[in-house]
């Protein structure tokens, strides 16, 4: 959607023009007052008609980054517009920074030089605390950015030292900006500049070619002539001025810091120097950040300052703190005095702007003035609507359209809004989007969204009123611009390190340790270590009979003992398991199947009307779930629909719907939820949201007292409730329905024995849909397909923030620091300390660390309804810090708690941190976490690896998959019962899945009426090619091991030669052009394919000798088959053998020739057998069919 059609109306008005011709001279300074509502209009406008780049400035981080999102409504989707975010470091503290903002950073800069291909003037938006953060120096980011174009000459080793030096950091795989990769003579590389990674392909020294590639996928997507690669991070010790690096470190004085910091400092700084990265480069990024954004603006770019008076207060705040955070640093000798800061403070940031040749002020309020000096007011005016009202904005639009006034509404429920207006006789234009402005008297409602109207006079004398939904319907809801954000997946194996636990299918649980290179040949196999230390070496042919152990607890598995029937027991035991399970689904699918319910109607107007008002862009998970409950619900069996999902996902959009459709169909619904708190949360949210419709939606729960709860039984009963939401108390015996036609459950496992029997008996009869928050594994979805409805949302929400995480030592200034940042922005804060005992002690920390904090304490020791009223009090904002244990309620949805600090981070599993980390960034802002650590306390391996992926996780990538997965298992038990959990422990997940789907496929099949049973699907191949040639992939050709070890993978997986092009295009693509060694594995893997679809069971070559072992005796058929080989083949009764001559090059397709002619004879036997069966039947179609594919 693009509003630019309302801007030529402001560009055509005298204040305008005047406000633009002040702009003329080569120094002007001008002021401009304007609502606050228009401050995207007026800024749209100004870059419209201005032919430079455009900065502008905002007072603080959450005015830049709505001003940022909003601009895409007016000036369209592709405009160039770029947000210089705020690095979210807290001064004088060491952690490992997130790189997003620095990439965001980075990306505004490279804009403002003319270094983003197509954009000629970008319209640049800022705070003024990004402002205020240094950056890289100009003069650097100038001279390290550099244009590679095909047919230019490179010296690879000094290429890839120069992106390093420019803060590209080297990755097995490029996925992610900033990263760079290196295969031979292949160089991938994520510049921050764009959107898409690019592959550099050279032939000897010299650029042959420059593509794209997906990151996903790792294939090439098209062709480039060129490439331009910006610096990838701002802190670059490499490339700082030396002369000001050498002044800066004389500056600083180490006597009187402490013994650590005397030690540590000096040596960190050197480190960097000579070119080693540091992870706690931000620390110190005062000595290399030496530059400010003012330095990139061009002489004839126009800045644009909003609210000068609050920018210089903020700024100021900045530097009061800073005093502050630098003297108790200093006091406790942590920071030595002198020591730089990347801060640049009010007086130089004021200088800085004053000596812009050219800049607008623009206010929301002011003295318009036609004196010098004086402010411009220009002709727009806040809406003449407040608080909204469907009637009122409707008289006032007929009222315009008679006075000749031009309207536009910009309204999520268009298609409602229009009906609405046709029903006061009130003639409207639907539009998608709004190209040029509406002609005199008429009235136009575009699809969209806007936070508030305002109405503008325009050139000829009328005035044109803009309104938002906030004056129409009185909702106001902020809708986030997505930002695809690219993600780390790694290969399949990217998990399997040394000590990695696998399960073999053959022969059980074991330990990773690591690949040894054997044999004549120089094979690669894994080493797997069992119980009682022994080893067992796989060939890498075999790594389809391999996959990564996935249990339900966070324990190491037992190891399986080798030579014993104890892994077969194990699987047998599974087995009978998940045939139980299986069993019991199938009966109580049937049962509904074989039951009436009620079918609800189609969708109608007034669905697509709410269906168009929901703020966000749904995800793909969202709409097929949304559709698949629909048909459910239109169809005459009673629905019975799991919707799994993590918290925040959109599972209560999804209920939302389903729920309205009810109503549009004569049916109540009831929702039944597991606390008072989220009954209360689903009430808001669900008036909120049918404000505009005819809906009564009334809450049952221990919030409302035994009068009103008597009320609305009655209301219940008599049928004047549409939608009751409520805990437990549902299900008394005293609540009767008129007509439930739905019922929606949240968290069904959280409800005890007797209620679960009473919604048994309702699934039959009524329709149901569960939802849950505990994310089930996809493939466990997929084996039950057909017995279960489940639908699963896996995507997250696009309009998500992703939450910026730190790692860091205890740090008492940090946590108040965090918390005042946090209370500044009007929000709330979770610690978490996961030890009651001394609980109390912690309060009384905190309190006097952050005397302006309101704390109070929740935690699961205290009584339920204790708990409930501290959860119902911060919800309602009444307190702003929770202190409490891992209790956080999980279904909870609160957008204003955005800060969450964990004591003792260490002692956490990687779910649980990733759980726990999912309870902020739900709303609008930016969310933090801070997983604090013990000081100087050696962390075991394992906690710092977990600490490090869930660092990683940030962009929701790898190390989320990893968690996510660890989590859908344990999630597992809630779904399936302990008995099932158990036996995925035993056997891994994998296994486990696979099992229960051929469970699942038997018992249907035993059910169905035709009596074609399939036979399983194997596990693995168990086809051998031993035809003794070096065939592998050697380590100088692909040296990551997961990368490796995921091909031999993959390749061990192909069952049809199709695949086999497809990875050969794939490897050549990625890793460049083969090696005879790798072309063999190829054919090898083509052999084993050919093998299997011929019924060969082993292909084994001696010196002068191949020998075909086949599955079934060639019988009668093996004269015709010897004609068909012809001469130089021997056809046995169970082996072919096939003379061959090792000289001759030629000989592996020779081989391959004899098998792809026995696979054509088995074609022409299998349609013969066809035609005398169709012949036998009289079926004369097949007959006349086979004559023409056997001739």
């Amino acid at each position: 959607m693009s509003l630019s059609g309302l801007l030529p109306l402001l560009g055509e008005t005298e204040q305008f023009a005047a406000l633009l011709n002040s702009l003329r001279p080569p120094r002007a300074r001008a002021a401009a007052i304007a609502p606050d509502p228009a401050t995207e209009y007026v800024v749209a406008a100004l870059w419209r008609e201005s032919d430079a780049p455009m900065f502008v400035l905002t007072p603080n981080p959450e005015s830049a980054r709505k001003l940022h999102d909003r601009l895409f409504t007016w000036l369209g989707d592709d405009a160039p517009i770029f947000h210089f975010a705020e690095s979210e470091d807290i001064p004088f503290e060491r952690y490992v920074p997130d790189l997003g903002a620095s990439h965001q950073r980075l990306q505004a800069l490279a804009a403002l030089r003319g270094e983003i291909k197509g954009v000629k003037k970008p319209l640049v938006v800022a705070s003024i605390r990004a402002a205020t953060q240094a950056t890289l120096e100009r003069a650097a980011f100038d001279s390290s950015t550099h244009l590679l174009s095909v047919r230019d000459r490179i010296n690879l080793e000094a290429q890839v030292r120069q992106w390093l030096d420019m803060g590209y950091s080297h990755e097995p795989t490029v996925e992610i900006p900033g990263t760079i990769s290196r295969r031979g003579g292949i160089l991938d590389i994520f510049p921050v500049s764009r959107d898409r990674p690019v592959r550099i392909e050279l032939f000897d020294d010299e650029i042959e070619t420059i593509r794209h590639f997906d990151p996903g996928t790792q294939r090439s997507t098209g062709k480039i002539r060129s490439i331009t690669i910006p610096p990838a991070r701002e802190t670059l010790p490499r490339l700082a001025s030396e002369d000001r690096v050498q002044e800066l470190l004389g500056a600083m004085e180490l006597i009187g810091t402490s013994e650590e910091a005397q030690r540590r400092i000096p040596s960190d700084l050197s480190q960097m120097l000579a070119g080693e990265s540091l992870d706690e480069v931000s620390f110190y990024a005062g000595f290399f950040n030496l530059g400010n954004i003012f330095d990139y603006l061009s002489a004839e770019s126009l800045m644009v300052v909003l609210r000068p008076g609050a920018i210089e207060e903020m700024s100021r705040s900045l530097d009061r703190r800073l005093v502050q955070l630098r003297s108790a640093k200093e006091k406790r000798g942590d920071v030595p005095a002198g020591f730089a800061q990347p801060h640049i403070e009010w007086g130089f940031i004021s200088d800085a702007m004053n000596a812009r040749p050219k800049s607008v002020n623009l206010s929301p309020w002011g003295v318009d003035s036609e004196l010098p000096g004086g402010s411009l007011g220009l002709p727009i005016n806040p809406s003449a609507l407040v608080g909204g009202g469907v009637e009122k904005a409707l008289e006032l639009i007929k009222n315009g359209v008679a006075e000749k006034k031009r309207t536009v509404v910009i309204t999520n429920h268009a298609q409602r809004f229009h009906e609405l207006a046709h029903e006061h006789e009130i003639e409207t234009v639907l539009a998608k989007t709004l190209a040029v402005a509406p002609e005199q008297g008429e009235v136009q409602i575009v699809t969209g969204h806007l936070l508030n109207g305002f109405s503008i006079d325009t050139a000829d004398g009328s005035t044109v009123s803009v309104m938002s939904d906030a004056e129409v319907f009185g909702i106001q809801k902020e809708r986030r611009r997505i930002r695809k954000r690219p993600i780390r997946k790694g290969p399949a194996l990217e998990q399997l390190k040394p000590g990695s636990y696998v399960v073999h299918i053959e022969h059980g649980v074991a330990r990773f340790v690591g690949t040894k290179v054997m044999g004549s040949e120089g094979q690669e196999y894994l080493v797997l270590e069992y119980a009682e230390d022994d080893k067992l070496y796989v060939p890498t042919d075999h790594l389809d009979r391999i996959q990564l152990y996935h249990g339900t607890a966070d324990a190491a598995p037992k190891l399986t003992r080798l030579g014993t029937q104890e892994w077969n027991k194990a699987r047998a035991r599974a087995k009978r398991a998940t045939e139980q399970l299986a069993g019991e689904l199938i009966a109580l699918y049937a049962s509904r199947q074989v039951a009436t319910g009620f079918a609800a109607s189609a969708d109608t107007p007034w669905q697509d009307s709410l269906e168009a008002s929901f703020p966000y862009e749904e995800t793909p998970d969202q709409l097929t779930t949304i559709e698949a409950v629909k048909a459910d619900m239109e169809s005459s069996s009673p629905m019975d629909r799991l919707v799994c999902g993590d918290v925040g996902y959109g599972k209560t959009e999804i209920a939302l719907r389903a729920a309205f459709k009810a109503v549009q169909s004569g049916r109540q619904v009831a929702i039944l939820v597991p606390t008072t708190v989220l009954a209360q949360q689903h009430l808001e949210t669900f008036t909120d949201r049918l404000e505009p419709f005819p809906v009564a939606v009334e809450m049952l729960s221990r919030f409302r007292s035994d009068r009103q709860q008597k009320e609305i039984i009655v209301k219940i009963a008599d049928g004047s409730v549409d939608i009751v939401i409520g805990t437990h108390r549902l299900l008394q015996k005293d609540v009767r329905f008129k007509d439930l036609g739905l019922v929606i459950i949240d968290e069904e496992h959280k409800f005890g024995v007797s209620h679960k029997e009473r919604l048994k008996q309702l699934r039959t009869q009524v329709d149901v849909m569960t939802l849950s928050a505990t994310p089930i594994p996809r493939t466990l979805h997929m084996s039950l397909a057909g017995v279960r409805d489940m639908s699963t949302i896996e995507t997250p929400p696009e309009e998500r923030l992703p939450i910026k995480t730190y790692v860091s030592e205890d740090s008492d200034d940090l946590v108040r620091e965090a918390i005042l940042r946090e209370l500044d922005r009007g929000g709330q804060v979770f610690y978490l300390h996961n030890r009651v005992k001394n609980i109390e002690l912690v309060a009384n920390k905190i309190q006097k660390l952050v005397p302006e904090a309101n704390l109070q304490i929740g935690h699961g020791q205290m009584p339920e309804d204790d708990l409930e009223r501290v959860m119902a009090e911060f919800e309602r904002g009444e307190f702003n810090v929770l202190l409490c244990t891992t209790i956080i309620e999980s279904g909870l949805d609160l957008p204003n708690a955005n800060t969450l600090i964990i004591d003792r981070a260490d002692m956490f599993g990687l779910s649980q941190l990733y759980q726990l980390r999912g309870r902020i960034g739900r709303g609008a802002n930016r969310a933090y976490a801070y997983l604090m650590v013990p000081r100087a306390k050696q962390l075991t391996e394992q906690a710092e690896q977990r600490l490090n992926t869930i660092l990683a996780a940030t962009e929701l990538g790898a190390g989320f998959q990893i968690a996510l997965r660890d989590l859908e298992i344990r999630g597992i038990g809630n779904l399936l019962g302990a008995e099932q959990s158990g036996q995925i422990s035993a056997i891994g997940f994998d296994l486990y899945t696979k099992l229960l789907a051929e469970a699942v496929r038997q018992l249907k099949e035993a059910d169905s009426s035709d009596n074609t049973a399939t036979p399983p699907v194997r596990e693995f191949s168990t086809v051998r090619v031993d035809i003794g040639i070096d065939a592998r992939i050697p380590d100088s050709y692909i040296e990551d091991l997961a990368q490796r070890l995921s091909i031999y993978q993959r390749l061990a997986r192909i069952r049809v030669e199709s695949e086999i092009d497809d990875l050969d295009e794939e490897i050549r693509d990625r890793f460049g052009p083969m090696p005879t060694h790798v072309k063999l594995l190829m054919k090898m893997a083509r052999m084993r394919s050919m093998a299997v679809q011929a019924g060969v069971e082993l292909v084994a070559a001696k010196e002068t000798r191949a020998t075909l072992t086949l599955k079934e005796p060639t019988g009668g058929a093996r004269a015709p088959l010897q004609k068909q080989l012809g001469t130089g083949v021997d056809v046995g009764h169970m082996q072919i053998r096939v003379e061959i001559d090792r000289d001759d090059p030629e000989w592996i397709d020779e081989l391959m020739a004899v098998l792809d002619q026995l696979k054509m004879f088995q074609e022409r036997i299998a349609q013969m057998m066809e035609m005398v069966m169709a012949a036998e039947r009289g079926d004369e179609t097949v007959i006349a069919a086979v004559p023409e594919t056997v001739g």
